[in-house]
């Protein structure tokens, strides 16, 4: 039995809080909002976010950010990414000398561009940052449905740790030395999630979001691949599997949020409606920034910014695209 102690309470953290208490460790979930520990404490249910789902009767709530920092074999990094930062700030003076920290958020921090694994490291360089990501919505991993991820970490002996903790019957791990991949596979798909979400606002059918998905991939890889990401990550369970299942899934926020974009609302009305963080939103913004440093072509994600920022509608963006110069679809491959 090891100790977990999750740092964030909504729905992912608490949907593994359940799945590690079901593997026999000790777990504590803590947030920083009250409301939502006396919800969590009198309720033994994330009312909110997972109802009818039970927290089992061994996890503890905690309020105190320096025990449920002390001791734990693994904290758990579950805030949203906007406040992936700030936490680690708060929690520093508790954490010890390698201390592994699984980041389990999605995105990339809008200033420096960075993944929320750097962000870990910048903060807290004394701790072992992991990353565990994959197609796996928290409504069906917290009710045992069957569910693959991968985690990624800078040692073969940290991945197989985080591995071995969150393994079940129904929850398959596998392992994975690129970090870079993972996060930005995770993240860069919210965007793309976003796009799928339009197009089914907007009426459109299984041929434009098959288009949209395979493209997008195609654009995550490009600019993964600069970045130091491997290809085969892309094309695995935190790059096309996290893709497909954002894209087609009516629990995404990302693919609810650009559904109601598709619909005619404004950005502030879907996401006043969706009320939680919608990370494709945020990470739009950081994607294009890293595209346009590293000179990477990504036209969709190009589109998506003008859709969320400057007031451009779906239809023109999805002309744009249609009607760019003709080319090859892989320049690599010669007659």
């Amino acid at each position: 039995m090891k100790s977990v102690s999750f740092l964030g309470a909504g729905s992912w953290g608490t949907a593994l809080a359940i799945l590690c208490a079901g593997n026999g460790h000790k777990v504590t979930i803590w947030s920083k909002i009250q409301s939502e520990i006396d919800m969590l404490r009198e309720n033994r249910e994330h009312v909110e976010r997972l109802p009818g789902v039970k927290l089992p009767d061994s996890i503890v709530i905690e309020d105190d950010l320096e025990r449920a920092c002390t001791g734990q074999d693994i904290l758990v990094w579950s805030v949203a990414s906007p406040y992936v930062r700030s936490t680690a700030q708060l929690a520093k003076p508790y954490i010890k000398e390698g201390q592994i920290i699984v980041n389990v958020g999605k995105g990339i921090e809008e200033g420096t561009l960075m993944t929320l694994c750097e962000v870990l490291a910048d903060e807290l360089p004394m701790a072992d940052p992991a990353v565990l990501s994959g197609p796996s919505h928290a409504e069906e991993v917290s009710k045992a449905m069957p569910t693959t991820v991968v985690v990624g970490a800078k040692t073969k002996k940290t991945a197989m740790f985080v591995q071995d903790v969150f393994m079940g019957n129904n929850f398959r791990v596998y392992t994975s030395p690129d970090m870079m991949g993972i996060e930005l596979g995770g993240s860069l798909k919210n965007v793309i999630a976003l796009a799928a979400g339009i197009l089914d606002g907007m009426g459109l059918g299984d041929n434009t979001k098959a288009a949209l998905m395979t493209r997008g991939i195609l654009e995550i890889s490009r600019l993964g691949m600069e970045l130091g990401g491997k290809m085969e990550t892309f094309f695995g369970l935190s790059g096309i599997g996290d893709l497909i299942v954002t894209c087609t899934s009516s629990h995404s926020r990302n693919h609810n949020c650009g559904y109601l974009l598709g619909r005619g609302k404004t950005l502030e009305e879907a996401k006043n409606e969706i009320r939680q963080v919608v990370e494709g939103v945020n990470c739009a913004k950081a994607a294009m920034a890293l595209a346009n440093k590293h000179h990477v072509t990504m036209p969709i994600v190009e589109q998506i910014n003008a859709i969320l920022f400057e007031n451009k509608s779906a239809d023109q963006a999805m002309k744009e695209l249609l009607d760019r110069d003709k080319v090859s679809e892989y320049k690599s491959l010669t007659w």
